[in-house]
């Protein structure tokens, strides 16, 4: 009888495994448009469903959470709702005897925290928040609202200069965001209700790799409007925000401190990422809209200033990233040895590789930045490299692709290690880091476990150079005499306006902190459209490029395509790029597992058996 007991727990628990895939997908999926607590009430109600009603938490206390859930919904919860509701999911998850309860109680804890404003709004407002309304997931999440529904049927009609057209009409970096975007678009792609999201950047890979995007002619600029705008960086938010002012019929003046254009495109992301004359493609049809003048070797401060600018121009619109990188002051930081890895990124985009033949490197640090660093020490003849990492591997913040491809390359990722001293000889050279063992702890509120020390004896990691890959910052010194600054980053309203100062605007990381890009491309576009509109115009264009009509797609199981990368042991050798792109028999499938939710709304998945 404990046996067929046993096996019959198992089988229900493999039931509420199953189903909890299968409705985490549709809460993890959730899109704008779909009030996110009643989606997550639906799931509660479909949970209780599956209890066999043998425990108290689970068949009475499932049921009493999905009632106060619904009074916060029909807008007669208070916080002392809110308040019950958390600690009653909290019993759940601790004290139920099966998966269901605790996976249903878990999920309701993880609705709480991620819409806690969406819940604030129903107490408060007895309403939903303005930001829920029917939108398409992908759009809304792409900072730049680039209409990828429309490009990705272009590309299933091998219509490939209308998709980088289309592309362009939000975001005029097409061929880089195609290399290096984090894919934001995908986070909530609807296809995850059925299998896997569309791979959105693979496929535009595809296009611009079928139609170089300085091949795509520009569309026409607007009559000249004899207004004048200084742009201060030209990375990707100044060169966005340069293409669209001039497509308005504005004259934009890039003031840039490098030699080349491109920010940390250029000059923080490596050549085997993201190859300079791709870029260089994005730049050229972006300064062919003929309004941009551009003044490379041009740092403001000395004989350009802020005051100058704003004499002279209509309006200046701030730009310049964040391109230093944080030192952590261990002990021994000061050693000639110890380099930002956004130092060492920075001299390898300017054409300088370092010589690291022999050199035992050890890395502090886990995003994408430390990633790059490391793969590129490797290409430079590191014979050992380290990543150090205070947290496992899933809560690193680089992309989980950019950590497998280190690995494969030979880098070693020591997780949940602190680094807490830097060893060094008589002569000041490094010989060592030294790291304390850390151990996992309660979650905080940011999602993420908490690490402290454990108690662990030291450990010393022998090394030569030690790069320290965690954070950035903007070099904001030459304006805190203006005060319009705060915590080293400038200070913005709404529309993108400087505060205190009439026609200064500011966007990107110099705004954000550090951030990706696509973020920054965003913001340069959304400052071009309040640069406008503060000039008293209120200019539209349209590619008017027509986007096919839908047509029946994929509602069966299909893999998601991945782009694979070149052998790791040739790729580690040369700074060529990596990555390959996809077939034309990968492209239209991929591009048919499109739902077009652009047609067919957001508010229901239509078919498919999930």
């Amino acid at each position: 009888m404990q046996k067929k007991y046993v096996l019959k727990n198992n089988e229900r628990s493999k039931q509420a495994s199953s189903f909890l895939q299968k409705f985490g997908k549709r809460i993890g999926s959730n899109p704008p448009g779909v009030c996110p607590i009643a989606t997550c009430a639906a799931f509660l109600h479909s949970a209780r469903s599956q209890s066999c009603g043998k425990c108290i938490p689970c068949s009475k206390g499932l049921e009493q959470l999905e009632n106060m859930m619904q009074s916060v919904i029909d807008g007669n919860g208070d916080m002392d709702t809110y308040v019950d509701m958390i600690w009653l999911a909290q019993t759940i998850r601790d004290t139920a005897d099966c998966a269901i309860g605790y996976d249903a109680a878990y999920e309701v804890l993880r609705n709480i925290k991620l819409y806690r404003d969406e819940y604030m709004s129903h107490i408060e407002e007895h309403k939903c928040s303005a930001e829920v309304e029917a939108k398409i997931p992908c759009m809304y999440n792409c900072p730049a609202n680039v209409n990828i529904p429309g490009y990705i049927a272009l590309i299933g009609s091998e219509r490939y200069s209308d998709a980088v057209a289309l592309i362009r009409q939000d975001n005029p970096f097409p061929t880089s965001c195609a290399f290096v975007c984090e894919r934001p678009c995908e986070l909530q792609c609807r296809r995850g209700l059925i299998d896997a999201e569309v791979n959105v950047r693979g496929l535009k890979k595809y296009a611009v790799d079928r139609v170089h995007s300085d091949k795509v002619p520009v569309p026409k600029a607007n009559v000249f409007t004899g207004k004048r705008i200084a742009i201060i960086g030209g990375g990707p938010s100044g060169l966005t925000a340069a293409y669209y002012l001039s497509l308005m019929g504005h004259k934009a003046v890039i003031f840039e401190a490098k030699e080349k254009l491109g920010g940390m495109l250029r000059y923080g992301i490596p050549n085997y990422r993201l190859p300079k004359d791709r870029l260089d493609e994005d730049i050229n049809a972006i300064l062919s809209t003929g309004n941009i003048e551009v003044h490379t070797n041009s740092p403001i401060g000395g004989e350009i200033t802020l005051e100058s600018l704003l004499k002279e121009y209509d309006a200046v619109y701030m730009s310049i990233g964040a391109q230093k990188g944080k030192i952590i002051p261990l002990e021994g930081h000061d050693s000639p040895d110890v380099l930002s890895a956004v130092e060492m990124l920075d001299r390898i985009g300017h054409g300088d590789i370092p010589d690291l033949s022999g050199k035992r490197v050890c890395i502090i640090g886990g995003g994408n930045v430390a990633m790059d660093c490391a793969r590129s020490a490797i290409r430079c003849g590191a014979v050992s490299v380290t990543a150090v990492v205070k947290e496992h591997q899933f809560d690193m913040t680089a992309l989980p692709s950019e950590i497998q491809g280190a690995i494969e390359e030979g880098m070693e990722l020591m997780t949940m290690y602190a680094p807490v001293k830097i060893k060094t000889d008589k002569n000041g050279r490094v010989t060592a880091l030294v790291t304390q063992p850390q151990i996992t702890g309660a979650y905080g509120e940011n999602g993420l476990p908490v690490v402290r020390d454990a108690e662990a004896e030291p450990y010393e990691i022998e090394c030569d150079i030690v790069y320290m890959a965690i954070g950035q910052v903007t070099v904001s010194d030459l304006f805190k005499e203006y005060g319009v600054t705060e915590r080293g980053v400038f200070a913005t309203d709404d529309t993108t306006k400087v505060n205190g100062i009439e026609k200064l605007f500011a966007g990107g990381d110099c705004v954000t902190g550090p951030a990706t890009a696509i973020k920054a491309i965003g913001a340069g576009k959304i400052a071009a459209i309040n640069i406008d509109e503060f000039l008293g115009y209120h200019h539209k264009y349209k590619t008017n490029i027509e986007i096919p009509d839908p047509t029946d797609n994929f509602r069966h199981h299909y893999g998601r395509v991945n782009l694979t990368e070149r052998s790791a042991r040739e790729r580690k050798t040369n700074f060529d790029p990596v990555e390959n792109g996809m077939s034309h028999e990968e492209a239209m499938q991929e591009c048919k597992k499109c739902l077009r939710c652009d047609h067919y709304g957001c508010g229901s998945l239509l078919g498919g058996d999930i």
